[in-house]
């Protein structure tokens, strides 16, 4: 996991080249000798002899200093060269982070023996994209740090252009540039240039004067270094740098020490009760990278002062948008290189090679024949919206129906929930969401279902109470979650023939003895996300999409379907914005149920979890619903950033990503661990396609077991715990969840955890790149919190 690097006793800087050979190591010393007081000087990665190892030109010209190399190589040449040349194996990236991070901490909280540092220093090696030992660039090996960075340009022919780039990638990656240092050259003049080019960024630029050149004899070279760095002192030639930095240093926890404060006076926060909000209750984040938030701490230190930033686990992925980690570099790029070509084109009557392109990706990873259309929006509750649109539009053209006169409703599930957009909260069923919202109608009929958890490690399937399901069956029991996803058994199964009559029987008591009018079927498949975290027996899906479909005379006067594409009964309508891409650890959330929606929003993952994009996809028979010689009849839906091409592009290469992955199998750790699971002894072999998560099996078996869980399931990224509700409240307003909730924000001595919790259900959710130590750390702070 990231190690957060800020403490307000300790100013540490990393110190970027532009280039090799500009003289990091001299201008390192050069700032030792001013920041004068106690300073630690960290070199990561040295390679080369060991008498010319950079920490040993500080120790001899900056004696005052702490030095420490934390990993030598003996060759000179790159770091990631010189590793593959050691017979054991080099340190691991998170190895090499986690040395610095406690060198650091132990300078900046040292015990009764050791002396405190104020200053460190951490230098690199060669270049900002130099790649460290592992071969990782050192941009990207460093950034968990995200240490403010002096940045040492190059003075020489060629170093303007070398000094931006170095630049613009540290920005790229989020890092602050707190001062820009090089050596003077009259003859280049590199320092006049770069001083105008940084002064629009207001970074100072400081040009310092250049040291000797070198001679053969080390004796005389050393006196002329010597000279060097005592006339530097004198002058004082980096005293305001020195100054600059303390005042950087300074400002940057002013503002970490009042932001909460600030927000709870002027921010208005979403799904939120103000009522009784402190500036405490409030997280300040300072960044993010991977599956991490980098946030203040609340900890103390010896002083009673804030002691720093804290790595928190992302518990929630951001809101269910987390898909490749936070401050990922490949799609930052992505983004810059979009908005360098177009900025924002408006869409209606253009193209833009983004938005094709992601509209053919889409298209060709759903394997879904009956997509054939995209419809862009900007959210998955806008995007749900164009979607209920659609399918009301395509029943109204088909069955003749005038919904200015009559009221057509929707067929869905309890629990559901689509967005917050006055169209699609008519979509769910009175809510704490909905029901005090004054528009609010409810215009529909909404199922009550099965639903699966796991409880004393046997899978569940619980019929729902005070219904004919509940009065007829019993609870169905599952030896592995795989068997519950075997559709090809259950569908002939007696559950699958019940479930089946009971569903046609209460559409036709609606339709035929009440007189509703349904015109589409929306249904989240398998999870219903903001209802609760809720998991429906996908056979229960399964079987209202067939229904629908295999019996339209339910609906309307019996009509022929125009072909195999075609929708029938009612256009069905699958909301992906939470379960797909990946999310439960399959391209399509439909592929569950093995049914092919007439229509599909996609969200949330769709970016990867950068910038907001959704797209729904529609069959060419809802598109021709809208065909017509007036304008009128079209699908008058849009908004001013509809495709833009910042977001197609970076999700275009998010879901290129993220099915290279699938083919390269970088899941099947997590697979095994369920596959060994399902073929234990103790059960049967499964039947159907595995079905597996990033969360251990061993687990949720035994969070099953716990006395205070109802009920666990984990199905690809997400994680839901149930936990019983003394008081009986249950669903989105019990408190059941927020004892755990506040034990996991406690967290342990190297990171916490942020949560979010649905009543009394807390669920966890990680990236599709989370690493299994990180996630299995995690499962041991829950273990201890619930076990």
């Amino acid at each position: 996991m990231p190690p957060a690097a800020l403490w307000r006793s300790l100013r540490a800087h990393q110190v970027y080249g532009a280039n090799t050979d500009v003289g990091k190591t001299i201008v390192s010393t050069l700032l030792c000798n001013a920041l004068q007081g106690s300073v630690g000087f960290i070199k990561p990665v040295s390679t080369g002899p060991l008498d010319e190892a950079d920490d040993r030109h500080i120790q001899r010209y900056a004696p005052h200093t702490l030095t420490k190399c934390l990993f030598q190589f003996d060759e000179p040449v790159s770091p990631h060269i010189a590793a593959a040349q050691k017979s054991v194996p080099p340190p691991s990236d998170t190895a090499l982070l986690t040395a610095i991070h406690e060198t650091l901490t132990t300078w900046a909280q040292p015990s009764p023996q050791e002396q405190a540092r104020k200053h460190a220093l951490l230098e690199t090696a060669g270049g900002v994209h130099s790649p460290g030992p592992n071969g990782t660039s050192q941009a990207d090996l460093y950034r968990p740090l995200r240490l403010p960075v002096i940045l040492i340009a190059d003075a020489r022919l060629g170093g303007i252009s070398a000094s931006i780039s170095a630049y613009e990638s540290l920005v790229l990656r989020g890092y602050d540039v707190h001062a820009v240092l090089l050596f003077k050259d009259d003859y280049y003049q590199n320092h006049a240039y770069l001083r105008s080019f940084f002064a629009k960024k207001a970074i100072p630029l400081v040009a310092v004067p250049a040291p000797p050149a070198r001679v053969a004899a080390p004796e005389e070279d050393g006196e002329a270094m010597s000279a060097y760095y005592a006339r530097a002192r004198r002058e004082g030639v980096l005293g305001g740098v020195v100054e600059q930095l303390e005042e950087m240093h300074v400002r940057r926890w002013e503002r970490l020490d009042a932001m909460a404060e600030k927000a709870e006076r002027v921010i208005w926060y979403p799904f939120t009760q103000h009522l009784g909000l402190k500036a405490g209750d409030i997280t300040v984040v300072d960044s993010a990278c991977g599956d991490f938030f980098q946030s203040r701490s609340s900890r103390k230190d010896g002083d009673g002062d804030t002691a720093g930033l804290r790595a928190t686990f992302d518990g929630s992925a951001s809101w269910w948008t987390q898909g490749l980690g936070h401050g990922n570099p490949d799609l930052a790029l992505s983004a810059a290189y979009a908005a360098g070509r177009y900025g924002h084109v408006m869409f209606p009557g253009n193209i833009h090679e983004p938005a094709l392109a992601l509209a053919e990706t889409l298209l060709e990873s759903q394997a879904n024949p009956r997509l054939q259309r995209v419809f862009y929006t900007d959210n998955g509750s806008t995007g749900m919206e164009v979607a209920v649109k659609m399918g009301l539009r395509a029943a109204c053209a088909r069955y003749g129906w005038d919904a200015g006169r009559e009221t057509v409703r929707i067929l869905g599930l309890k629990g559901s929930y689509h967005g917050d957009t006055i169209g699609v909260m008519d979509c769910s069923e009175p809510s704490t969401f909905n029901k005090k919202v004054e528009w609010y109608r409810g215009r529909g009929f909404w199922f009550d279902f099965p639903q699966v958890r796991m409880k004393d490690g046997v899978w569940r399937v619980a019929m729902p109470q005070e219904t004919a399901l509940a009065e007829e069956m019993d609870e169905l029991r599952f030896g592995e979650l795989t068997d519950v996803f075997d559709l090809e058994a259950r569908l002939d199964s007696e559950a699958g023939r019940r479930y089946r009559e009971y569903i046609r029987r209460t559409i036709e008591r609606l339709v035929q003895e009440e007189g509703v009018k349904f015109g589409a079927l929306i249904m989240e498949p398998v999870i219903l996300g903001a209802g609760g975290m809720l998991f429906c027996d996908p056979l229960f899906q399964r079987c209202l999409a067939d229904v629908v479909r295999q019996t339209p005379e339910l609906f309307a006067p019996q009509t022929t379907p125009a072909g195999e594409n075609d929708w029938s009964g009612l256009p069905i309508i699958f909301d992906e914005v939470f379960t797909g891409l990946y999310r439960l650890g399959r391209r399509s959330a439909a592929s569950f149920l093995q049914v092919h929606p007439d229509i599909a929003v996609n969200a949330k993952l769709l970016t990867g979890g950068l910038v907001p994009l959704c797209t729904t996809l529609a069959s060419e028979a809802i598109f021709q619903a809208f065909l017509s010689p007036d304008k009128s009849d079209a699908l008058l839906h849009g908004h001013s950033y509809t495709a833009h091409a910042v977001g197609c592009q970076v999700a275009v290469d998010s879901l290129r990503t993220m099915m290279r992955m699938e083919r390269e199998g970088s899941w099947q750790g997590f697979q095994r661990d369920w596959a060994v699971a399902a073929a234990a002894p103790a059960a049967a072999a499964p039947a159907g396609p595995l079905t597996w998560s990033v969360w251990s099996h061993g687990l949720v078996r035994d969070l099953s077991q716990a006395a205070s869980v109802e009920g666990v399931f984990a199905l690809g990224t997400v994680l839901s715990i149930a936990l019983h509700d003394q008081h009986g409240t249950g669903g989105y307003t019990s408190t059941a969840a927020q004892g755990l909730q506040h034990r996991l924000a406690a967290g342990g001595d190297q990171f916490a955890v942020h949560s979010r919790v649905l009543g009394n259900v807390l669920y966890l959710m990680s990236s599709v790149t989370s690493k299994a130590e990180s996630l299995r750390a995690i499962e041991e702070v829950l273990r201890g919190a619930l076990l």
